[in-house]
């Protein structure tokens, strides 16, 4: 019933005094010996193979013997004896790096093992020849009646009765005829009538990734929901040699599956993918592909370009380079940049996310596997995710603990890139405020000052990207009274504003101020979109006849940013008790109206400055 074979022995006199040490190559695992306690020798240079190791100290019985040896440091890579304790299988098992040997974590198996230094106690002696489990294929019959099915249109899965969608779009890597696992993921289906399901069984299973990363995509797409999402998105993939070509081929197919969930066209979403490693290279832009159905295809032919894990020179890559109207950025859909790192990042990400953060690209990092206790001081950059995303405070980081587990991040990523309410990384200096200002039209300006305050008001405007979803302008003008010139949203381009900005006439009359930044208050702020920085520009000449502390501490408090502009005969307490503190940051002066001009690029900077250092919790 069982093969037999014993090493060959290189002296029969040593063979008399000392039991044989069978030899084993470096795919053997524990799971292909039928033995319960048994010594082996490994060959040199195993690490290199990269035979797959699931677990730490305890270890899965499909891993390779000898790799699961030197992950636990009781040989080196020169190869040695090693004694093999067969036990009860675990719940969880779990990946880490250790001895150049990156195991894989793994969601329940039936059997484990542990290794130990190949030398026997005195007087115990393991056997000198190796029994294997049967060697021809193995009917898996639980397996080939949960996935053979003939025009049917659910599957009973684990005693539950799940919908099943079944087209060639839904269901990729995986074929209606049946498959030799060992020969890795199958093609995919070829097109079928979605309302049946054609026949689909596995003949043989010697390799527990793919049947178990099979299961994963079944079970996924039971309850796959389909969600309208308008954003530019640039998928950045780890190509790195750490990854493997297997786990290289789940990722692939999680991108496909992002792909179909988000109905990729330009009506919905621009996807694009750059593969990084040493250096990063685009996979496809965002306008190269306008279906989901197209991109599928495309994601399956990249090919893996190996080397390290430089996650911030690819994040320098795509804010230079990837989000331009060449590669098909649409300008009024958020940017997002999606990275997915197996394990860490092997540079710093910091200084190239917080550019590509200002830019507007809202960053989300997906790491599986991520670093344990125990491997965090082998990480480059500690607390990297948190120093790179567009906040930190979960939304934009997606923790998976397995590779096996990466289908279960596609529904909450899809659901996170797609809320663009949220995506507040694409608010930038720029196009994030509601701006007032609020101008002295008093006796004292004269028509050919007020011009030229017309003239600095259009110039700090043009500056700012103008739409109702960007930044806004309303005007109010005063003397003794106010008047409302424009609202915000009254004018949602740009050259619309500029023009109304030069219709504005001229009014004349005293100056009071403070009823003025009420009047802004109420006309102006009290309908400010939720999502808006209030910014308020006062810009006069001359001391106010009004108080101007209360009404400028009720907007302080009302959450806005005042800025003053003080001409001429201007009250510097007041200019300062307008301005939000710091004063110096806030308040300015000049001592005739044709200097204001000189002022722009300082009030922008400061804008854009207090922007960017906001907390990002």
């Amino acid at each position: 019933m069982f093969e037999t074979f014993a090493t060959k022995l290189c002296s029969s006199d040593i063979a008399s005094a000392f039991p044989a040490v069978p030899s084993i190559e470096c795919d053997m695992r524990a799971g292909k010996i039928n033995l319960s306690e048994f010594i082996v020798k490994c060959p040199a240079n195993c690490r290199e193979t990269k035979e797959k190791v699931y677990g730490t100290g305890v270890f899965a019985s499909i891993s390779s013997i000898c790799n699961a040896a030197i992950h636990s440091g009781v040989i080196t890579n020169s190869g040695g004896k090693v004694i093999v304790m067969k036990m009860a299988g675990q719940a969880i098992y779990k990946g880490s790096f250790a001895n150049g040997v990156r195991s894989l974590s793994l969601p329940n198996w039936r059997e484990s093992f542990s290794v130990s230094v190949g030398k026997p106690k005195k007087g115990v002696t393991y056997p000198s020849t190796l029994v294997f489990v049967p060697s021809r294929p193995t009917t898996v019959k639980t397996v080939t009646k949960l996935l053979t099915v003939s025009r049917m249109s659910k599957v009973d899965y684990q005693n539950k009765v799940l919908p099943v969608i079944v087209t060639s779009s839904h269901l990729p890597g995986f074929s209606a005829r049946g498959h030799d696992l060992t020969a890795g993921v199958p093609e995919p289906m070829s097109q079928g009538d979605p309302s049946t399901i054609p026949s689909c069984s596995f003949k043989t299973v010697t390799d527990c990734e793919t049947i178990i990363h099979f299961l994963s995509w079944l079970s996924f797409y039971s309850h796959l929901v389909f969600v309208d999402c308008k954003v530019d998105i640039a998928f950045l993939m780890d190509g790195s040699w750490s990854i493997g070509k297997r786990r290289f081929k789940i990722q692939k197919d999680f991108l496909v599956e992002v792909s179909q969930v988000i109905n990729v066209g330009v009506a919905g979403a621009m996807m694009g993918i750059i593969q990084y490693g040493d250096d990063p290279v685009t996979e496809f832009s965002l306008k190269q592909f306008s279906s989901s159905k197209d991109l599928k295809p495309a994601i399956s032919k990249i090919v893996q370009k190996g080397g390290l894990s430089n996650v911030g020179k690819a994040l320098s890559y795509i804010n230079k380079h990837f989000f331009s109207d060449a590669n098909g950025n649409r300008g009024g859909a958020p940017n997002v940049a999606v990275v997915l790192v197996d394990g860490w990042p092997t540079d710093k990400v910091e200084e190239a996310s917080r550019l590509a953060r200002e830019s507007g690209i809202n960053i989300f990092f997906v790491t599986i596997e991520g670093p344990d206790e125990n491997e965090k001081q082998n990480v480059v950059e500690t607390n990297f995710v948190d120093k790179a995303v567009c906040r930190t405070n979960g939304y934009f980081s997606l923790p998976i603990t397995s590779w096996f587990a990466l289908r279960n991040a596609v529904q909450p990523l899809v659901k996170s890139v797609c809320d663009t309410d949220r995506l507040v990384c694409s608010k930038t200096c720029l196009n994030a405020n509601d701006i007032a200002f609020v101008i002295d039209g008093s006796s004292s300006v004269g028509t050919g000052n007020f011009r030229t305050v017309l003239q600095f008001v259009a110039n700090v405007t043009q500056e700012f990207e103008i739409s109702d979803t960007d930044t806004r302008v309303g005007i109010v003008q005063y003397t003794y009274e106010q008047r409302l010139e424009f609202a915000f949203g009254q004018h949602n381009n740009k050259a619309d504003l500029l023009n109304a900005i030069k219709r504005i006439n001229y009014w004349s009359g005293g100056t009071s101020t403070g009823a003025a930044i009420t009047f802004a208050a109420d006309q102006l702020f009290s309908k400010s979109k939720p999502n808006k920085r209030k910014i308020m520009i006062v810009i006069t000449d001359g001391r106010s006849y009004d108080d101007v502390r209360a009404p400028a501490l009720a907007v302080h408090r009302k959450g806005v940013i005042a800025y003053s502009i003080g001409i001429a005969w201007a009250a510097q307490d007041e200019l300062e008790y307008i301005a939000t503190d710091p004063d110096r940051d806030h308040s300015f002066f000049v001592d005739e109206f044709d200097n204001l001009y000189n002022y722009v690029p300082k009030i922008i900077h400061n804008i854009c400055n207090e922007f960017n250092s906001q907390p990002r919790n």
